[in-house]
C-alpha cells in the first residue's frame, strides 16, 4: 500500500443537548503510532451511506461504550443497571459490525466492541456480572486481571503471545455468554468468562472484552495487536478509493 491505511472508528454519541460525538484520543494514538490515519463515523446518515464509507476505509475499530438495550435486541429484559446506547447509535454501530463481517472489511473490536461484533454474529449476552456470575472476577472501573490466550489463534499470533497469560484492564459489567460458529472464543479470564474472540473464517475479525489501548506504547503484547490489526488493513484492497479534492 503507497499510502497509510486509513481506519474508520465510532465513538460515543452524546445525546443530551445538542448532540455530538464523542472519540477518546486513546483509541485513535494507538492507530497512529501502527502508521495509520483515522476517521471518526458520526452518528447520523443511512445504511447506504455507511456502506459508501465502509467501501473507502481499510479497516474498521470499534471502541468501548455503554450498554446493549437487550430487549430491543431481543436477548431478554433490559437489566435495571444498563446505561442504553442511543438506539440510533446502537443500530448503526450494528450494521457497521455486519457489514465489515460480510465484506471482509478487517475490524477490531474493543469492550463494548467486541460484545457489537458477538452480537451481530448471533451470540448471547450477560448483562449484569455481579449478578449473572456472582463468584466471578471484578470488572469494572478499571480493574487489572489476567487473560488466557488460546494457543495458535489469530489473537495470540497478533499479540505475539503464544499460550501465555496476559495482564489486561477491564471496564465492563455485560460480557458475551457463548459464540455461535464461525465466531470462536479464543480469551478467558481465570472464571472461563470470554475475554476475546475472532471469526475463524474471515481474514482480521477480532474482539477483545478488556482495554489494550489503556495499557500505553510500552506494553507490547497490547502494542501489537493494533499493529497486526494495521497490517490487516494496508492488505485489504477498499472498493472505492477516497477522492480529496485540492485546497
Amino acid at each position: 500500500m503507497s499510502r497509510a491505511p486509513l481506519i474508520a472508528v465510532n465513538g460515543l454519541l452524546e445525546a443530551e443537548g445538542s448532540p455530538s460525538l464523542r472519540l477518546h484520543n486513546r483509541y485513535v494514538a494507538p492507530l497512529l503510532e501502527a502508521g495509520a490515519v483515522a476517521l471518526a463515523i458520526p452518528p447520523l446518515g443511512s445504511p447506504d451511506q455507511w456502506n459508501a464509507l465502509l467501501e473507502r476505509v481499510d479497516g474498521l475499530l470499534l471502541t468501548g461504550g455503554d450498554d446493549f438495550d437487550a430487549q430491543r435486541l431481543g436477548l431478554g429484559e433490559t437489566h435495571a443497571t444498563a446505561v442504553i446506547t442511543p438506539p440510533e447509535k446502537q443500530d448503526q454501530d450494528l450494521h457497521l459490525a455486519r457489514r465489515a463481517l460480510a465484506t471482509g472489511l478487517p475490524v477490531l473490536g474493543i469492550c463494548y466492541g467486541m460484545q457489537l461484533l458477538g452480537i451481530a454474529g448471533g451470540a448471547d449476552l450477560l448483562q449484569h456480572l455481579p449478578e449473572d456470575r456472582p463468584e466471578g472476577q471484578e470488572h469494572s472501573g478499571g480493574v487489572q486481571h489476567c487473560v488466557r490466550i488460546k494457543t495458535d489463534s489469530k489473537l495470540a499470533s497478533a499479540m505475539g503471545v503464544g499460550s501465555q497469560e496476559v495482564q489486561v484492564v477491564s471496564r465492563h459489567h455485560q460480557a458475551l455468554e457463548r459464540v455461535p460458529d464461525p465466531w470462536v472464543a479464543v480469551g478467558w479470564d481465570s472464571e472461563g468468562l470470554i475475554e476475546a474472540i475472532e471469526h475463524s473464517e474471515h481474514p482480521f475479525a477480532v474482539g477483545v472484552q478488556w482495554h489494550p489501548e489503556l495499557a500505553g506504547p510500552g506494553h507490547s503484547p497490547h502494542t501489537n495487536l493494533f499493529r497486526s490489526f494495521i497490517e490487516a488493513a494496508e492488505d485489504h484492497t477498499p472498493t472505492k478509493s477516497l477522492q480529496v479534492q485540492p485546497s
